[in-house]
């Protein structure tokens, strides 16, 4: 999940849970704890190695194991910092409480996105992944900054139709700007649900004046309620992702395919919107759908290379036996360019709808025709930027390669 998205949850629950009593710094402390576990990206931004966003990422700020310890740790940092400023603030113990809540928030939601989190590093470094959210969901973080804003304009009786007016002009526009983000990737997004989405908020927004019953109503209610309408979305995310899973099983058992691993991935823009993906022995079967389409979802076929010495050497990597643990619904192709040979590693759980290559975490190794590596790294673009690691280079006056057998 994306820190904006993080920060606006834990604002959520800070202003619907912690702000009775010295709400500046309760609802401060919440959002702070909720965009925390993020401060691991310190740790790629300053390493060399271009693995960094496997090894460090969604670790250790992101474990349940360690969060009593960072909770405590910010706690005692934001009760000094506000003792310093003669700041009113809540408890040791509350802030403590706070700080935890923010930083679960994080790690939950994190866990239900496709990528995943290692919830119980260092006891286990399995990434959980529930599948139910796209690491950036639009419509999710529409749910949740929703209530906030009814909060505000609600608060104001003499602003309040003029902040009701533009925040429905800025949800429409930028609806808007999400379809034609969703039209650049080609994900399937039709422009009259904008014009719906803009009559819903519409009524969400300005029906609560009628009556002045919406001054009647506290910012905590508000935000209560945004916790109930975020938990009501998130179930229907886990029935679609139910519904989801069913087509890509029964397309397994009616295919007689050996299944490795099946999965539904939540895709863009909607909890409709899904991509079930089959990893089997020799390659890896995805398919695109929105779940009032009938019939079967039409699934395509990426055959692994047949197995040969250069993907043997591969595998005796270190980054890459690390990058395969990392990996879900991985894809193997190994070919020759030049005088060189390619091992390239996709990985299509982030699936891409425009189904250019490379696709994000795309890992490749260059070798020598006579086996050596030249190059291995992140392809071009395949995190969204170059970052090819160079290798063990030739230097001159080496003998000349011997191939392999």
């Amino acid at each position: 999940m994306d820190p904006v998205t993080h920060g606006i949850t834990g604002a959520l629950l800070g202003k619907g849970f912690f702000s009775k009593r010295q709400a500046r710094v309760a609802i401060f402390a919440a959002t702070l704890g909720a965009v925390f576990p993020d401060v691991d990206i310190v740790a790629e931004l300053f390493s060399r190695d271009p693995l960094a966003i496997v090894k460090y990422h969604r670790a250790i700020t992101h474990s349940f194991v360690a969060l009593p310890f960072f909770a405590v740790a910010l706690a005692a940092l934001t009760a000094w910092y506000t003792r310093r400023r003669s700041i009113e603030a809540p408890s040791f113990g509350m802030l403590s409480l706070i700080y935890g809540v923010g930083i679960a928030s994080h790690i939950l939601l994190d866990g239900m996105t496709s990528f995943g989190t290692r919830m119980w590093y260092p006891l286990s470094s399995t990434r959980v992944a529930w599948d139910l959210l796209f690491i950036v969901d639009f419509s999710f973080a529409t749910v949740i900054l929703l209530p906030q804003v009814l909060a505000w304009i609600y608060r104001d009786p003499a602003r309040s139709r003029g902040r009701a007016v533009r925040m429905w002009i800025l949800f429409t526009a930028g609806g808007a700007f999400f379809w034609m983000l969703a039209r650049a990737a080609r994900y399937p997004f039709r422009f009259w649900v904008v014009g719906v989405a803009s009559a819903l908020l519409a009524v969400v927004i300005f029906v609560p004046a009628i009556d002045g019953r919406g001054f009647r109503v506290t910012r905590a209610a508000w935000c209560q309620g945004g916790i109930a309408a975020m938990a009501l979305y998130l179930l229907a995310c886990g029935f679609a992702h139910h519904f989801a899973f069913l087509r890509a099983t029964a397309f397994a058992q009616r295919s007689q395919i050996q299944v490795d691993r099946i999965g539904a991935l939540p895709i863009p823009p909607f909890l409709l919107d899904w991509g079930d993906a089959i990893r089997s022995p020799n390659g890896l079967y995805l398919a695109q759908f929105d779940l009032r389409q009938a019939g079967a979802p039409a699934f395509r076929f990426i055959p692994d290379s047949p197995p040969d010495a250069f993907i043997a050497l591969a595998f005796e990597r270190p980054e890459v036996r690390l990058y395969w643990q990392f990996v879900r619904f991985p894809s193997i192709l190994s070919f020759a360019a030049g005088s060189h040979h390619i091992v390239e590693l996709g990985e299509n759980r982030f699936m891409d709808a425009r189904q250019r290559s490379p696709q994000p975490f795309t890992y490749q190794l260059v070798f020598s025709s006579s086996g050596r590596l030249i190059e291995e790294g992140w392809l071009t673009n395949g995190v969204l930027r170059q970052h090819m690691q160079r290798v063990a280079p030739r230097a001159p006056g080496d003998a000349p390669e011997e191939k392999l057998p």
